[in-house]
């Protein structure tokens, strides 16, 4: 026999900022809610080093976030450690089925965040895990007192440039132009440090013998390549969204593959929701991701509640 599925108001698949405040609204407006946390990919939030802009916190990115998800648990939503494979549209609800489980749902809230883009150069992934990182946070500490190169020029390659420093490593920061994308207020911090630049350098290939030793550039101006000895490569050239899951839904997305929401964070196909850096919003923030996060659950409870009224108003609730 086969066994009956949890039901809920809402799932949310993702436990970053957007995932973890729809949890708390969604509960807060007495919706059975479930929340489902994966670790590839991971939070944004849980990498970053230190929070400087987000009102009435100060502190590192894995604390903020904890405290989220366990006020929402306190709440009363359901946090789940499972990978979604795959959501499937029935006629009044959705099937949500996990590495674990099969879940019911009259609701659904994407807030999947996204992944570490690649720059695809040759030995990029060889050396992957034995030098070259997406994450400083995780794994800065293996590469204190030597030389290491970070790659990218928004507020992520600065954050990380800025923490390797912090901890001791001997770090530079290579760039394709010849000035950076990130806030102002992050390029005080790094020039501050005199963390040196590279400017003007695309990367080419990585070298070494079992473990990262050099980096090789290609400067765009002098048109010649040269390289850095180097212990690790940290990459950090932006984030590609994670919205394969909502492919087979008819969920429309746009040529980057963020998912396309209006204001009230609703997709093209009713009772799907999203939320966070899966969108195509225009500012990818912690805070604006539980901005995001808030309005998903709002749509989701109004979304809910339209159908109950329909069904009150129907004749054959009334006939007793």
């Amino acid at each position: 026999m086969e066994k009956e599925r949890e039901q809920f108001d809402l799932i949310i698949v993702g436990a970053g900022p957007a995932g973890s405040t729809a949890a708390i609204y969604g509960v807060r407006y007495g919706l059975k809610v479930a929340f489902f946390e994966t670790v590839d990919p991971v939070s944004q939030l849980t990498l970053t080093p230190t929070i400087e802009n987000f009102p009435g916190f100060e502190g590192n990115g894995f604390d903020l976030l904890q405290k989220m998800k366990d006020q929402a648990v306190k709440f009363g939503a359901i946090h789940k450690f499972e990978n979604v494979e795959k959501i499937i549209q029935e006629r009044n609800h959705f099937i949500v089925k996990t590495d674990s489980g099969v879940y019911e749902a009259k609701t659904i809230i994407i807030a999947t965040g996204g992944k570490h883009k690649e720059i695809g150069i040759p030995g990029e992934r060889e050396f992957t895990g034995r030098g070259v990182s997406y994450c400083a946070t995780c794994d800065g500490n293996f590469f204190k007192g030597k030389k290491v190169a970070v790659i990218g020029g928004g507020n992520t390659a600065v954050e990380e440039a800025i923490y390797l420093k912090e901890i001791g490593c001997d770090v530079t920061l290579v760039h394709r132009r010849d000035e950076l994308r990130a806030d102002k207020a992050y390029q005080n911090e790094l020039f501050s440090r005199k963390i040196p630049v590279i400017w003007n350098s695309i990367p080419v290939r990585i070298e070494g013998n079992g473990l990262v030793e050099r980096l090789v550039l290609y400067n765009r101006i002098k048109k010649e390549e040269f390289s850095i000895d180097v212990s690790a490569v940290f990459v950090a050239v932006g984030i590609t969204p994670a919205t394969n899951l909502v492919a087979e839904l008819g969920v429309e997305r746009d040529s980057r593959g963020y998912i396309k929401v209006n204001k009230r964070q609703e997709t093209n196909v009713p009772g799907i929701f999203a939320a966070g850096d899966c969108c195509d919003n225009p500012l990818k923030q912690a805070i604006t991701a539980c901005g995001d996060g808030a309005v998903a659950a709002n749509s989701a409870f109004e979304f809910i509640k339209s159908f109950v009224k329909r069904d009150e108003n129907l004749p054959s609730k009334n006939l007793g």
